[in-house]
């Protein structure tokens, strides 16, 4: 009983291992070059209402131990970042980028058609320089659920990283907020751990 115990275990750490093998083959760029994580955003990931070390990307930096730049502008639509990723994403030479954006697209009503052909030319363009994409979802139950979805399909499309439900339970909880909708210290906080248990078996051979 003990040895066939013991071979489950080690048959189930065995699986495992496998499939998050399979799992980074599915991962466009997997293997990329670059140098660095940024984390591209609107005002959630720039910091909004807390202390620069306080934002979610500082605490990124400090959980994988390698340089992450916060490359967040508060009040940016898809169209607005668009327009700068080449000079604040890929002039930087990143091995992966965080794409935390359309919650600005939403509240100004901009159709979800422009948003998502958008987000399609940031990751096309991320992923021809060689970098590996990580697409957050930024929904929040029935608020933005369309995003998800179409955010999930995008992922699987171009084999981009999907961190999926990244504010559930922030948004809807006075105590981890400055205001309606920027999450505190306590906030990033739980955002940066969400992301990096998504994205850490990426950042494991860069250390």
């Amino acid at each position: 009983m003990k040895n066939k115990l013991i071979f489950i275990i080690v048959l189930s750490v065995f699986s495992g291992i496998v499939f998050v093998g399979c799992e980074r083959k599915e991962i466009k760029n997997v293997d990329s070059k670059g140098e660095s994580i940024i984390c591209f955003g609107d005002s959630i990931t720039s910091g909004y209402g807390v202390n620069f070390d306080e934002s979610y990307p500082s605490i990124l930096e400090g959980m994988l131990s390698l340089p992450v730049i916060n490359a967040g502008l508060d009040g940016d639509t898809t169209s607005e970042a668009l327009k700068r990723l080449k000079e604040d994403v890929l002039d930087k030479k990143p091995f992966l980028v965080i794409i935390e954006l359309g919650g600005n697209d939403f509240l100004r009503r901009i159709p979800l058609s422009e948003t998502l052909k958008n987000i399609e030319e940031m990751i096309v363009k991320i992923q021809n320089y060689g970098a590996m994409v990580v697409l957050v979802d930024i929904s929040a139950g029935l608020i933005m659920s369309e995003y998800y979805k179409e955010y999930k399909k995008l992922s699987k499309k171009y084999q981009a990283i999907f961190v999926p439900h990244l504010l559930r339970g922030i948004l809807t909880q006075r105590g981890l907020k400055v205001d309606f909708i920027h999450p505190n210290p306590e906030g990033h906080r739980i955002i940066a751990k969400r992301i990096y248990q998504v994205i850490s078996p990426f950042c494991i051979h860069r250390k």
